[in-house]
């Protein structure tokens, strides 16, 4: 019914079910693990009326049992969904009958079934939202600002260039000329740079 997406790692479709409701997957090695994807595998629906909760639960040494949070959800209209874990604190969170880790270097992701009304009213951890476009826009600002300072970290005078016929050489004014002008059209529309 359900899947689980590490980056690098294979895609599991074993999910443990660990009551009538609720559904397991185990990820070793989590501390190297930034983003989780669980999806529906589209061969069996949610039940009219039920979604899924998306939980993740770190091993709490301290506690010895396991402490979930809440990620988001998935639904028969939105089959899947991408969960930043990287920000989150072990320790942070509650219990939830999903049952505990079996070991101290598993955590689980967890998936449990039901009402649509009651998902509505549940409030994900902070820090488990996917990156949005606006955080790529971002992104694509920073390294360009990086570019163009790497590039003009390298200008020359005239004067001071020697002649090097293997080279090409590009003039800063068309480069800062392009720089203003995606400056401007990120300015103008942050999404531009999708189409």
């Amino acid at each position: 019914m359900f899947g689980c997406l590490v980056a690098g790692r294979l895609v599991q479709t074993d999910a443990a079910q660990v009551a009538a409701d609720k559904f397991v997957f185990h990820v070793a090695d989590y501390e190297s693990v930034n983003h989780v994807v669980v999806f529906m595998l589209g061969t069996v629906p949610f039940p009219a009326g039920t979604g899924g909760a998306v939980y993740f639960s770190f091993p709490d040494p301290a506690s010895g049992g396991a402490v979930w949070q809440l990620l988001g959800f998935i639904t028969n209209d939105k089959p899947s969904a991408i969960f930043r874990i990287s920000g989150l604190t072990a320790g942070e969170g509650g219990a939830h009958p999903f049952g505990s880790s079996p070991s101290s270097s598993v955590a689980q992701v967890g998936v449990s079934v039901e009402a649509l009304d009651l998902l509505a009213q549940q409030t994900p951890v902070s820090g488990a939202a996917a990156p949005t476009a606006d955080s790529f826009a971002q992104f694509a600002q920073k390294t360009l600002d990086s570019l163009y300072n790497f590039a003009a970290s390298f200008a020359v005078t005239q004067a001071q260039m020697t002649p090097n016929p293997s080279e090409t050489f590009i003039p800063s004014s068309c480069v800062l000329k392009w720089y203003q002008n995606f400056q401007r059209r990120m300015s103008q529309n942050p999404n531009f740079w999708k189409t």
